[in-house]
């Protein structure tokens, strides 16, 4: 299984990443290759999100900060197999030309079929990798596996689907069968019999400790990735390689005696290849809709913005500091994606109140209050209607003005019956209007809407959110613009 950043290919016994997503050449079992936000991954949306952001990266170069890191550790990888073909014998009788050659197809079409996992490819390659390892000189299988990756990903080389300057990943993904390797080479390059399996164990461990070292290297100094998160990343893929490391011992027991047998596995990979086309399609199914569901959001805030101007662009500037509050809070790409477009349609109901209320310059009555606090239920059913993620949205619209201490509308909750994003929502859009000049009355300074905040928080608003607001207004200081709409 691979990882789709800097790393290289996540390379498991059984289902490597491909070098799609990770950047790196199909092979090896963790490719990260651009550092993807570290936010929990909680749901099937977070995931597809990361599955978009990999797609996009494959047909642009490496970035500057990756070319060094990249660079050296496919030199190292270079240097290695060099220092194996000259240096280790193999005991293993000659496998034949026509044996290397179907390994190595069958290694590429193996590491062609892609799960997409988040930012990682799983790849069944461990079915090939494991009788390669027994049927061709010990020596020569990093080399095979490495021109398996390229050939792979030769297709879109040649289409521009994924970037020439990405070929060198293949070499970095092709660490992984170094380790396996060694051991094998260690015992004397045993055969695939039963009384074997415990060196199996450690062929394996072995693989995974040399695709977690070459990964970890390159990520840390390319994208700053950390040893923790990348064992997150790389886990999954470990998983699945365990899982299909005895069906590619069997295979090799079976070329035993059959020097083709090995062949036995295609059936399965083209099963799984089914299966990574079916998922694909429901990817992409979820992409478009998750866009139709954002354009329409989108489309929205233009008429919030063309009914009343203040209350577009003010929606737009709530947007930007919901999103860092959130990042600050720690919510998951799914919560993110749902704070954003309350952040954006918060407002939305407002289109249904006669506009010489919303613009009226001098303070409301008690009765023209009482109209305009029913725009959070005109929002909520406005985006009911529309359902889905935005039907979603709309009970958090409807949230978007209760209070901590339960004085809000329209439901009067208190605390944490309100749910967290309408509770940073209602914050973040406090801070903005203070901020901003209206017709009635001239904006608040920064420091003088935070001073505000904090004395109510614990009553209008959750203390935990004005906390995180209050930090995050002041790095923004610098750029205020990003907090304060003009005034």
């Amino acid at each position: 299984m691979r990882v789709a950043s800097p790393f290289r290919v996540i390379k498991s016994p059984s289902f490597k990443k491909s070098p799609a997503v990770a950047d790196s050449p199909v092979v090896s079992t963790s490719t990260l290759e651009e550092h993807i936000e570290p936010t929990p991954q909680s749901s099937a949306s977070a995931d597809e999100g990361l599955v978009e952001q990999s797609r996009a990266r494959l047909a642009r170069a490496l970035g500057d900060r990756e070319v060094l890191p990249t660079v050296a550790t496919a030199a190292a990888f270079v240097a290695t197999t060099i220092a194996l073909l000259v240096w280790l014998p193999s005991s293993q009788p000659d496998a034949g030309l026509g044996i290397i050659i179907a390994l190595v197809a069958c290694y590429a079409l193996a590491a062609r079929v892609q799960f997409e996992v988040a930012f990682a490819y799983a790849v069944p390659t461990q079915l090939v990798l494991v009788p390669m390892l027994f049927l061709a000189p010990l020596n020569l299988v990093p080399l095979l596996v490495a021109l398996g990756c390229f050939l792979s990903t030769l297709p879109e080389h040649v289409s521009g689907e994924l970037h020439i300057g990405r070929a060198g990943l293949h070499l970095v993904s092709a660490w992984h069968a170094v380790g396996p390797v060694l051991v094998l080479a260690a015992f004397g390059s045993p055969s695939p019999t039963l009384n074997h399996l415990p060196l199996i164990a450690i062929a394996l461990a072995a693989q995974f400790a040399l695709d977690f070292a070459s990964s970890a290297a390159r990520g840390f100094a390319a994208l700053g990735i950390g040893p923790r998160e990348l064992a997150r990343a790389l886990g999954p893929a470990w998983l699945v390689d365990v899982a299909l490391t005895p069906l590619g011992f069997a295979l090799a027991y079976a070329s035993l005696t059959q020097s083709y047998a090995f062949l036995l596995g295609l059936p399965l990979m083209g099963l799984l290849a089914y299966f990574a086309r079916e998922r694909r399609a429901r990817i992409d199914h979820a992409l478009e809709l998750s866009h139709a569901y954002r354009g329409t959001a989108l489309l929205l805030g233009d008429v919030v913005e063309a009914d009343d101007a203040y209350t577009g662009l003010h929606s737009q500037d709530v947007v930007s500091l919901v999103l860092e509050v959130s990042d600050q809070l720690g919510l998951d790409s799914h919560a993110r994606r749902e704070a954003e477009f309350t952040a954006l349609l918060h407002d939305i109901g407002k289109v249904r109140i006669p506009k010489e209320i919303i613009n009226k310059p001098g303070a409301l009555t008690d009765e023209e209050r009482a109209i305009i606090n029913t725009h959070t239920i005109e929002g909520e059913q406005m985006l009911e209607k529309i359902g889905g993620l935005l039907g979603e949205v709309g009970r958090l619209v409807r949230s978007c003005h209760e209070r901590w201490d339960g004085g809000g509308y329209p439901d009067g909750l208190t605390g944490e019956e309100t749910p967290l994003i309408a509770r940073i929502v209602c914050a973040c859009d406090a801070f903005s209007a203070m901020t901003t000049n209206r017709s009635y009355r001239q904006a608040m300074s920064p420091a003088d809407a935070l001073d505000e905040l904090r004395r109510c928080a614990g009553t209008q608003f959750d203390p935990r959110v004005i906390e995180a607001l209050v930090e995050i207004a002041g790095r923004a200081q610098p750029q205020p613009q990003l907090l304060l709409p003009a005034a």
